[in-house]
Protein backbone atom coordinates (compact mmCIF):
# COMPACT_ATOMS: atom_id res chain seq x y z
CA UNK A 1 0.00 0.00 0.00
CA UNK A 2 1.12 3.31 -0.67
CA UNK A 3 1.98 5.59 1.72
CA UNK A 4 0.00 8.54 1.05
CA UNK A 5 2.43 11.34 3.00
CA UNK A 6 5.20 10.04 0.54
CA UNK A 7 3.82 11.29 -2.44
CA UNK A 8 5.00 14.84 -2.73
CA UNK A 9 8.17 13.77 -2.01
CA UNK A 10 8.22 11.00 -4.94
CA UNK A 11 7.08 13.51 -7.03
CA UNK A 12 9.70 16.11 -6.56
CA UNK A 13 12.25 13.30 -6.96
CA UNK A 14 10.75 12.37 -10.95
CA UNK A 15 12.43 14.32 -13.86
CA UNK A 16 11.17 17.19 -14.90
CA UNK A 17 10.12 15.98 -18.64
CA UNK A 18 7.73 13.45 -16.25
CA UNK A 19 6.11 15.70 -14.45
CA UNK A 20 5.57 18.34 -17.64
CA UNK A 21 4.75 14.92 -19.49
CA UNK A 22 1.56 13.93 -17.02
CA UNK A 23 0.13 17.92 -17.16
CA UNK A 24 0.31 17.39 -20.99
CA UNK A 25 -1.29 14.63 -21.42
CA UNK A 26 -4.11 15.76 -19.06
CA UNK A 27 -4.36 18.66 -21.28
CA UNK A 28 -4.73 16.67 -24.27
CA UNK A 29 -7.35 14.70 -22.58
CA UNK A 30 -9.18 17.48 -21.50
CA UNK A 31 -9.28 19.00 -25.30
CA UNK A 32 -11.03 15.47 -26.48
CA UNK A 33 -14.03 15.94 -24.10
CA UNK A 34 -17.28 17.40 -26.20
CA UNK A 35 -18.35 19.75 -23.39
CA UNK A 36 -14.65 21.66 -23.64
CA UNK A 37 -14.69 21.63 -27.49
CA UNK A 38 -14.44 25.38 -29.01
CA UNK A 39 -13.71 26.86 -25.66
CA UNK A 40 -9.69 27.90 -26.79
CA UNK A 41 -8.41 30.91 -28.13
CA UNK A 42 -10.12 32.32 -30.98
CA UNK A 43 -7.93 34.77 -33.12
CA UNK A 44 -9.92 36.09 -36.04
CA UNK A 45 -13.50 35.44 -36.25
CA UNK A 46 -12.97 32.19 -38.38
CA UNK A 47 -16.14 30.00 -37.69
CA UNK A 48 -15.69 26.72 -35.66
CA UNK A 49 -15.43 23.53 -37.44
CA UNK A 50 -15.79 19.89 -36.00
CA UNK A 51 -12.62 18.15 -34.60
CA UNK A 52 -10.86 16.27 -37.83
CA UNK A 53 -7.44 14.39 -38.58
CA UNK A 54 -5.74 18.08 -38.27
CA UNK A 55 -7.46 18.76 -35.04
CA UNK A 56 -6.03 16.11 -33.44
CA UNK A 57 -2.12 17.01 -35.04
CA UNK A 58 -3.12 20.40 -33.65
CA UNK A 59 -3.87 18.88 -30.24
CA UNK A 60 -0.73 16.76 -30.04
CA UNK A 61 1.98 19.62 -31.09
CA UNK A 62 0.25 21.92 -28.53
CA UNK A 63 -0.47 19.48 -25.68
CA UNK A 64 1.98 16.75 -25.87
CA UNK A 65 5.04 19.41 -27.04
CA UNK A 66 4.37 20.43 -23.07
CA UNK A 67 6.56 17.77 -21.88
CA UNK A 68 9.89 19.47 -22.87
CA UNK A 69 8.79 23.02 -21.89
CA UNK A 70 11.57 23.21 -19.56
CA UNK A 71 13.89 20.78 -20.67
CA UNK A 72 13.77 22.10 -24.56
CA UNK A 73 11.69 25.28 -24.08
CA UNK A 74 12.69 26.91 -27.64
CA UNK A 75 11.79 23.63 -29.55
CA UNK A 76 8.30 23.21 -27.28
CA UNK A 77 7.53 27.25 -28.36
CA UNK A 78 7.99 25.97 -32.21
CA UNK A 79 6.21 23.27 -32.08
CA UNK A 80 3.34 24.53 -29.87
CA UNK A 81 3.31 27.77 -32.47
CA UNK A 82 2.98 25.31 -35.40
CA UNK A 83 -0.06 23.49 -33.67
CA UNK A 84 -1.81 27.18 -32.60
CA UNK A 85 -1.09 28.39 -36.22
CA UNK A 86 -2.80 25.02 -38.04
CA UNK A 87 -5.58 25.08 -34.72
CA UNK A 88 -6.54 28.91 -35.73
CA UNK A 89 -6.47 28.63 -39.43
CA UNK A 90 -8.43 25.46 -39.42
CA UNK A 91 -11.13 27.21 -36.70
CA UNK A 92 -10.68 24.48 -34.09
CA UNK A 93 -10.38 26.68 -31.28
CA UNK A 94 -9.15 23.68 -29.02
CA UNK A 95 -8.57 24.64 -25.06
CA UNK A 96 -4.79 23.36 -26.02
CA UNK A 97 -4.36 26.83 -27.30
CA UNK A 98 -3.39 27.76 -23.41
CA UNK A 99 0.26 25.55 -24.38
CA UNK A 100 1.19 28.94 -26.26
CA UNK A 101 1.72 31.29 -23.42
CA UNK A 102 2.82 28.49 -21.16
CA UNK A 103 5.53 27.96 -23.93
CA UNK A 104 6.05 31.69 -24.05
CA UNK A 105 6.63 32.19 -20.62
CA UNK A 106 8.93 28.96 -20.27
CA UNK A 107 10.86 30.11 -23.04
CA UNK A 108 11.51 33.56 -21.40
CA UNK A 109 12.50 32.02 -18.23
CA UNK A 110 14.39 29.07 -19.66
CA UNK A 111 16.50 30.24 -22.62
CA UNK A 112 19.92 32.30 -22.39
CA UNK A 113 22.06 34.76 -23.66
CA UNK A 114 22.00 35.51 -27.91
CA UNK A 115 19.40 32.60 -28.22
CA UNK A 116 16.60 34.64 -26.21
CA UNK A 117 16.64 37.20 -28.54
CA UNK A 118 16.78 34.64 -31.76
CA UNK A 119 13.48 33.02 -30.18
CA UNK A 120 11.60 36.48 -29.40
CA UNK A 121 12.65 37.23 -32.96
CA UNK A 122 11.80 34.71 -35.01
CA UNK A 123 8.34 34.35 -32.53
CA UNK A 124 7.40 37.74 -33.76
CA UNK A 125 8.15 37.02 -37.35
CA UNK A 126 5.82 33.63 -37.04
CA UNK A 127 2.76 35.74 -35.26
CA UNK A 128 3.05 38.34 -38.23
CA UNK A 129 2.76 35.48 -40.34
CA UNK A 130 -0.46 33.37 -38.99
CA UNK A 131 -2.04 37.19 -38.35
CA UNK A 132 -2.05 37.62 -41.77
CA UNK A 133 -2.95 34.13 -42.67
CA UNK A 134 -5.56 34.30 -40.59
CA UNK A 135 -6.44 37.99 -42.31
CA UNK A 136 -6.88 36.09 -45.24
CA UNK A 137 -8.70 33.33 -44.82
CA UNK A 138 -11.59 35.70 -43.83
CA UNK A 139 -11.18 37.18 -39.96
CA UNK A 140 -12.84 40.42 -39.41
CA UNK A 141 -10.30 41.72 -36.93
CA UNK A 142 -8.51 45.02 -37.60
CA UNK A 143 -4.94 44.99 -37.13
CA UNK A 144 -5.67 46.71 -33.78
CA UNK A 145 -7.07 43.45 -32.50
CA UNK A 146 -4.09 41.24 -33.30
CA UNK A 147 -1.50 43.61 -32.22
CA UNK A 148 -3.37 43.48 -28.52
CA UNK A 149 -3.19 39.52 -28.81
CA UNK A 150 0.56 39.89 -29.09
CA UNK A 151 1.20 42.90 -26.59
CA UNK A 152 -0.79 40.13 -24.73
CA UNK A 153 2.03 37.60 -25.58
CA UNK A 154 4.90 40.04 -24.74
CA UNK A 155 3.60 40.88 -21.30
CA UNK A 156 3.68 37.07 -20.81
CA UNK A 157 7.06 36.85 -22.06
CA UNK A 158 7.99 39.86 -19.75
CA UNK A 159 6.69 38.30 -16.71
CA UNK A 160 9.14 35.05 -17.46
CA UNK A 161 11.92 37.50 -18.21
CA UNK A 162 11.33 39.29 -14.79
CA UNK A 163 11.02 35.77 -13.04
CA UNK A 164 14.74 34.78 -14.51
CA UNK A 165 15.73 37.71 -13.16
CA UNK A 166 14.71 37.06 -9.81
CA UNK A 167 16.17 33.80 -9.60
CA UNK A 168 19.46 35.11 -11.35
CA UNK A 169 19.52 37.38 -8.08
CA UNK A 170 18.86 34.73 -5.57
CA UNK A 171 21.23 32.54 -7.11
CA UNK A 172 24.14 35.10 -6.62
CA UNK A 173 22.64 36.02 -3.37
CA UNK A 174 23.55 32.37 -2.44
CA UNK A 175 26.44 32.24 -4.39
CA UNK A 176 28.22 34.75 -1.90
CA UNK A 177 26.45 34.00 0.90
CA UNK A 178 27.69 30.32 0.39
CA UNK A 179 30.96 32.07 -0.57
CA UNK A 180 31.09 33.91 2.90
CA UNK A 181 30.32 31.01 4.71
CA UNK A 182 33.45 29.86 3.05
CA UNK A 183 35.82 32.12 4.15
CA UNK A 184 34.36 32.52 7.47
CA UNK A 185 34.53 28.63 7.90
CA UNK A 186 38.00 28.84 7.24
CA UNK A 187 38.92 31.41 8.69
CA UNK A 188 37.53 30.10 11.70
CA UNK A 189 39.68 26.53 11.32
CA UNK A 190 42.53 28.66 11.18
CA UNK A 191 41.99 30.20 14.53
CA UNK A 192 41.26 26.45 16.06
CA UNK A 193 44.50 25.34 14.38
CA UNK A 194 46.58 28.81 15.62
CA UNK A 195 45.14 28.14 19.14
CA UNK A 196 46.11 24.20 19.63
CA UNK A 197 49.14 23.56 17.49
CA UNK A 198 50.72 27.18 19.05
CA UNK A 199 49.93 26.68 22.89
CA UNK A 200 51.18 22.88 22.69
CA UNK A 201 54.63 23.77 20.24
CA UNK A 202 55.34 26.90 22.30
CA UNK A 203 54.99 24.23 25.78
CA UNK A 204 56.91 22.14 24.18
CA UNK A 205 59.75 23.94 22.75
CA UNK A 206 60.10 25.79 26.03
CA UNK A 207 60.46 22.63 27.78
CA UNK A 208 63.27 21.53 25.13
CA UNK A 209 64.93 24.73 25.85
CA UNK A 210 64.44 24.33 29.90
CA UNK A 211 66.07 19.91 29.34
CA UNK A 212 69.20 21.30 27.79
CA UNK A 213 70.58 22.50 31.09
CA UNK A 214 69.03 19.76 32.74
CA UNK A 215 71.81 17.24 31.68
CA UNK A 216 73.01 16.87 35.17
CA UNK A 217 69.81 16.36 36.98
CA UNK A 218 68.57 13.29 35.98
CA UNK A 219 65.36 13.43 37.77
CA UNK A 220 64.05 16.81 36.51
CA UNK A 221 65.06 16.06 33.20
CA UNK A 222 62.91 12.90 33.07
CA UNK A 223 60.48 15.19 34.37
CA UNK A 224 60.81 17.62 32.15
CA UNK A 225 60.86 15.10 28.94
CA UNK A 226 57.81 13.67 30.61
CA UNK A 227 55.95 16.58 30.03
CA UNK A 228 56.85 17.30 27.25
CA UNK A 229 55.74 13.91 25.66
CA UNK A 230 52.48 14.45 27.63
CA UNK A 231 51.78 17.95 25.69
CA UNK A 232 52.62 16.33 22.23
CA UNK A 233 50.13 13.66 23.07
CA UNK A 234 47.75 16.68 24.00
CA UNK A 235 48.40 18.23 20.91
CA UNK A 236 47.86 15.11 18.45
CA UNK A 237 44.63 14.70 20.63
CA UNK A 238 43.37 18.29 20.37
CA UNK A 239 44.37 18.03 16.31
CA UNK A 240 42.40 14.22 15.59
CA UNK A 241 39.49 15.99 17.87
CA UNK A 242 39.55 19.46 14.86
CA UNK A 243 39.73 17.12 12.23
CA UNK A 244 36.98 14.69 13.20
CA UNK A 245 34.57 18.03 13.41
CA UNK A 246 35.59 19.00 10.15
CA UNK A 247 34.49 15.79 8.92
CA UNK A 248 30.72 16.17 8.05
CA UNK A 249 29.94 12.61 8.45
CA UNK A 250 31.55 12.31 12.32
CA UNK A 251 29.39 12.56 15.03
CA UNK A 252 31.85 14.10 17.47
CA UNK A 253 30.29 16.57 19.07
CA UNK A 254 31.73 19.93 19.73
CA UNK A 255 34.23 20.89 22.53
CA UNK A 256 33.05 22.80 25.59
CA UNK A 257 35.89 23.79 27.60
CA UNK A 258 35.17 24.75 31.36
CA UNK A 259 36.68 24.81 35.12
CA UNK A 260 38.28 21.74 34.57
CA UNK A 261 39.94 22.06 31.45
CA UNK A 262 41.34 25.20 32.65
CA UNK A 263 43.21 23.41 35.40
CA UNK A 264 44.56 20.79 33.01
CA UNK A 265 45.73 23.80 30.74
CA UNK A 266 47.01 26.01 33.61
CA UNK A 267 49.28 22.80 35.09
CA UNK A 268 50.39 21.97 31.69
CA UNK A 269 51.77 25.21 31.64
CA UNK A 270 53.52 24.90 34.76
CA UNK A 271 55.12 22.05 33.63
CA UNK A 272 55.96 24.35 30.73
CA UNK A 273 58.19 26.18 33.79
CA UNK A 274 55.65 29.18 33.82
CA UNK A 275 54.62 29.86 37.26
CA UNK A 276 50.79 30.12 37.50
CA UNK A 277 48.42 31.15 39.86
CA UNK A 278 45.01 30.11 38.96
CA UNK A 279 41.72 31.30 40.90
CA UNK A 280 37.96 30.55 39.59
CA UNK A 281 34.83 32.30 41.11
CA UNK A 282 31.32 30.60 40.30
CA UNK A 283 30.28 27.71 38.04
CA UNK A 284 29.71 28.02 34.52
CA UNK A 285 26.00 27.31 33.15
CA UNK A 286 24.43 24.61 32.57
CA UNK A 287 24.25 25.09 29.17
CA UNK A 288 27.94 25.15 27.61
CA UNK A 289 28.75 27.09 24.36
CA UNK A 290 30.55 29.43 22.33
CA UNK A 291 31.18 32.01 25.99
CA UNK A 292 33.13 29.25 27.69
CA UNK A 293 35.14 27.93 24.88
CA UNK A 294 36.16 31.67 24.36
CA UNK A 295 36.94 31.77 27.57
CA UNK A 296 38.85 28.95 27.07
CA UNK A 297 41.10 30.28 24.19
CA UNK A 298 41.25 33.64 25.75
CA UNK A 299 43.28 31.73 28.73
CA UNK A 300 45.23 29.48 26.63
CA UNK A 301 46.52 32.52 24.01
CA UNK A 302 47.36 34.53 27.26
CA UNK A 303 49.51 31.48 28.42
CA UNK A 304 50.95 30.67 25.01
CA UNK A 305 52.16 34.62 25.26
CA UNK A 306 53.76 34.48 28.57
CA UNK A 307 55.51 31.22 27.80
CA UNK A 308 56.59 33.06 24.60
CA UNK A 309 57.36 36.57 25.67
CA UNK A 310 57.70 36.43 29.60
CA UNK A 311 58.75 33.03 30.30
CA UNK A 312 59.82 32.36 34.08
CA UNK A 313 57.45 35.26 35.18
CA UNK A 314 54.63 34.51 37.33
CA UNK A 315 51.22 35.08 35.84
CA UNK A 316 47.99 35.06 37.12
CA UNK A 317 45.01 33.74 36.04
CA UNK A 318 41.40 34.87 37.26
CA UNK A 319 38.15 33.80 35.87
CA UNK A 320 35.11 34.66 37.00
CA UNK A 321 31.82 33.22 35.78
CA UNK A 322 28.63 35.42 36.34
CA UNK A 323 24.87 35.51 35.90
CA UNK A 324 25.49 36.94 32.70
CA UNK A 325 28.98 37.20 31.48
CA UNK A 326 32.05 35.60 32.38
CA UNK A 327 35.11 38.19 33.43
CA UNK A 328 38.82 37.06 31.96
CA UNK A 329 42.08 38.09 33.16
CA UNK A 330 45.60 37.49 32.78
CA UNK A 331 48.84 39.25 33.91
CA UNK A 332 52.08 38.76 34.10
CA UNK A 333 54.74 41.00 35.57
CA UNK A 334 57.35 41.22 32.82
CA UNK A 335 60.24 39.85 35.01
CA UNK A 336 61.00 36.72 33.03
CA UNK A 337 62.66 36.10 29.25
CA UNK A 338 61.68 35.59 25.88
CA UNK A 339 65.02 33.92 24.97
CA UNK A 340 62.94 30.70 24.14
CA UNK A 341 60.31 32.39 22.12
CA UNK A 342 59.71 30.84 18.81
CA UNK A 343 58.51 33.89 17.92
CA UNK A 344 54.84 35.09 16.23
CA UNK A 345 52.51 36.28 13.64
CA UNK A 346 50.16 38.64 16.10
CA UNK A 347 47.30 36.02 14.89
CA UNK A 348 45.90 35.10 18.34
CA UNK A 349 44.98 38.23 19.91
CA UNK A 350 43.60 39.79 17.00
CA UNK A 351 41.85 36.45 16.26
CA UNK A 352 40.67 36.57 20.19
CA UNK A 353 39.20 40.32 19.39
CA UNK A 354 37.36 39.21 16.50
CA UNK A 355 35.49 36.00 18.69
CA UNK A 356 35.01 38.09 21.31
CA UNK A 357 33.62 40.79 19.61
CA UNK A 358 30.77 38.79 18.09
CA UNK A 359 29.22 37.16 20.56
CA UNK A 360 28.61 40.87 22.09
CA UNK A 361 32.01 41.45 24.42
CA UNK A 362 34.80 43.42 25.17
CA UNK A 363 38.33 42.52 24.84
CA UNK A 364 41.48 44.62 26.14
CA UNK A 365 45.65 43.30 25.36
CA UNK A 366 48.48 45.46 26.27
CA UNK A 367 51.51 46.16 28.35
CA UNK A 368 51.09 46.86 32.49
CA UNK A 369 52.02 49.70 34.10
CA UNK A 370 55.44 49.35 35.69
CA UNK A 371 56.09 46.15 33.41
CA UNK A 372 54.24 42.86 32.12
CA UNK A 373 51.32 42.54 29.53
CA UNK A 374 47.79 42.17 30.76
CA UNK A 375 45.06 40.24 28.82
CA UNK A 376 40.94 41.13 30.13
CA UNK A 377 37.81 40.03 28.36
CA UNK A 378 34.23 40.08 28.97
CA UNK A 379 32.16 37.74 27.47
CA UNK A 380 28.44 37.32 27.72
CA UNK A 381 27.74 34.55 28.79
CA UNK A 382 24.62 32.22 26.39
CA UNK A 383 24.73 34.82 23.67
CA UNK A 384 25.31 31.81 20.97
CA UNK A 385 24.02 28.13 21.41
Amino acid sequence: MIDLRRVPDLWRRCDVTVRDFLFALLLGVLALVPALNSHGTQLGTIATRPFDTYAVAAILLESLSLTIVRRWPSACLALVGVGFGIDELRGYHSITTIALPIAVFSAAVHVEGRRRIVVAVLSSAGYVALATGVHHVGASEGVADFVTFYLALAAVWGAGAWLRTVRRAEAERRRHVAEATRAAERTRIARELHDVVTHHVTAMVVQAESARYLTANPERLDQTLTAITATGRRAIGDLRHLLDLLNPNHDTAPRTEAVGELSTLVEQTRQAGQPVEFTAEGLPQETKGSAEITAYRVVQEALTNALKYDHGSPTLVHVRYGAHDILVEVATDGSGSSAASPGGSGRGLHGLRENVGVLGGEFEAGPRHGGGFLVQARIPAGSAP
